[in-house]
């Protein structure tokens, strides 16, 4: 029996799913391998690398399902399994004042916020999560504390990072998903996300930064 145009259209759509799919596993794989073997380089932990390998399958085809049954402006890169956006000719600056606004009012657990990460001359933004919440105080899962103004207050980080909050929106997520970067406050080459920060970019609420998506089963 001859197909109807719109069976021929969802076959093709759930193709063209199948071969993304399969781009982004070989390009998650391919760069968590080579992660994992320079960090063990330096530690040399037989038992980590264990489990790093043994749980590596699970995140890898999380992170493909999920961007590729997710909805985002970007332009997605496949093939390097990177989100591609125009990127600003500055970084951003955290501001004092709208971060106290928001995330006064807005601030739960399990929301999505940029962080701006300044390493000596290098300037990019990371994503993180809420794990906690206070009446002044915030804590982010990597990051840890922050003031409701946006200034750390933790040490968890190295001495030679400074880290302060931006507000959730589409000016600061966008660099955070694209790994964009300056170098003293010029354009540098993009850094290469993580494929627990690719699995944060699935998260991301572009009509709604207040409330974060749920995963989907995959």
């Amino acid at each position: 029996m001859r197909q109807q145009p719109s069976q021929q259209a969802d076959l093709f759509a759930l193709d063209q799913q199948r071969v993304l799919y399969a781009e982004l596993c070989n390009a998650f794989y391919a760069r968590e391998l080579h992660r994992i073997s320079q960090q063990l380089t330096h530690q040399g932990d037989g038992k980590r690398l264990a489990r790093l390998l043994d749980s590596l399958p699970y995140y890898v085809e999380r992170a493909a399902f999920h961007i590729v049954h997710g909805h985002c402006p970007l332009t997605l890169d496949g093939q390097n399994g990177s989100w591609i956006a125009k990127q600003a000719s500055k970084p951003p600056q955290s501001d004092k004042s709208a971060n106290l606004a928001f995330f006064s009012a807005y601030a739960e657990v399990g929301i999505l916020v940029p962080l701006l990460v300044t390493q000596g001359r290098l300037q990019f933004v990371m994503l993180d999560t809420l794990d906690q919440v206070s009446s002044n105080r915030l804590h982010c899962n990597q990051a840890g504390w922050f003031d409701l103004d946006g200034h750390y207050r933790d040490t968890r980080l190295s001495s030679a990072q400074d880290v302060q909050l931006l507000v959730p929106n589409k000016k600061h997520f966008t660099p955070a998903c694209c790994g964009h970067r300056w170098q003293q406050h010029k354009v540098t080459s993009p850094r290469t996300l993580s494929l627990r920060e690719m699995l944060l970019t699935t998260r991301i609420n572009w009509k709604n930064f207040k409330q974060p998506l749920p995963m989907k089963e995959s």
